[in-house]
């Protein structure tokens, strides 16, 4: 009898523990679901806002005239956002100069020729420069970088110019291609790496025709990413790039999209005035590029996407 009444007990207990157990799954469950569904709120709320504020600046000025004229200037009336969309994407071009190939190379020398023990200690110091803040390299671009290249190379560059904030920001961009990019090329099978060696190619051969092309998809998509992530950079455009909306070579001062926000924003500008809802409607046009950047990853990885 006592022995029937310790395993009732037992059962009891472990009843109890697993309703326990069950309740708290059910809580995290609950808590990481308000988790997910708080972030796809927080973007319908600014997709909503951005819409919402655009569409009201736009029953103000045309939106042909915002997407066709070459003349921005909202306090003398003229609204042409090409300008600020050709110094968006002269400093990207010039960025994407720097990162992609430095990013790649990167890439494949930390995956196919580094050590263990220099990988170990090189691709943290590679992302170091992705935790510099970016207004410390919009000053590094303003107070060395245009002074060196203006001393040395191109004597015309003006003290503030596209060419130089490019430059710097491709630098800051290097880690994001070269880790997306490293992690892409370090995932494909070792196989295929001995099979090519078998076959009598060289280290730098399985490099650039097999690895590479193996992991094309993803190189792709961190080039995208780092595209959008030039597109978006505000401090670095902001501090050495200038504020002129003018559609010129990258040797003179420019204005990107973030920047003009900066500038407004930073300003009196009274709310519900047509200057403030420019704010609005430059960065529904930058939402538009990064979600078409977006897009195109997206279907390029699933394109092009190797299953091994």
């Amino acid at each position: 009898m006592a022995v029937v009444t310790e395993r009732e007990g037992r059962s009891g207990a472990w009843r109890e523990g697993s309703w326990k157990r069950h309740l708290r799954e059910r809580i995290i469950k609950v808590v990481l679901m308000a988790c997910a569904y708080l972030s796809v709120l927080t973007t319908f709320g600014i997709v909503f806002v951005l819409i919402f504020e655009t569409v009201s600046f736009f029953r103000e000025v045309s939106i042909f005239e915002f997407l066709t004229t070459t003349e921005w200037s909202p306090t003398q009336g003229s609204f042409g956002i090409l300008p600020l969309v050709w110094g968006t994407v002269m400093v990207t071009i010039v960025a994407m100069t720097v990162a992609l190939p430095l990013g790649l190379l990167a890439a494949i020398c930390l995956s196919e020729y580094a050590s263990e023990r220099l990988r170990s200690w090189l691709k943290p110091a590679l992302e170091i420069l992705a935790g510099v803040p970016t207004i410390v390299y919009g000053y590094f671009a303003l107070t060395l970088v245009t002074p060196f290249l203006k001393d040395t190379i191109l004597p015309n560059l003006g003290s503030l110019n596209a060419l130089s904030a490019g430059l710097v920001m491709g630098v800051m961009i290097i880690p994001t291609v070269a880790s997306v990019s490293e992690d892409a090329i370090y995932a494909v099978p070792r196989s295929l790496r001995e099979g090519a060696f078998a076959l009598g190619a060289t280290k730098r051969e399985v490099a650039t025709k097999i690895v590479v092309p193996a992991a094309l998809s993803g190189i792709a998509a961190a080039v995208i990413l780092g595209i959008s992530r030039a597109v978006g950079e505000t401090m670095i455009v902001a501090v050495a790039m200038g504020a002129l909306a003018q559609i010129s070579g990258p040797l003179e001062p420019l204005q990107a999209m973030t920047a003009y926000i900066v500038q407004v924003a930073s300003g009196d500008t009274p709310r519900g005035s047509t200057l403030y809802g420019t704010i609005f409607a430059v960065g529904s046009t930058l939402f538009v590029m990064t979600l078409t950047l977006n897009i195109v990853s997206y279907w390029f990885v699933r394109r092009y996407r190797e299953n091994y």
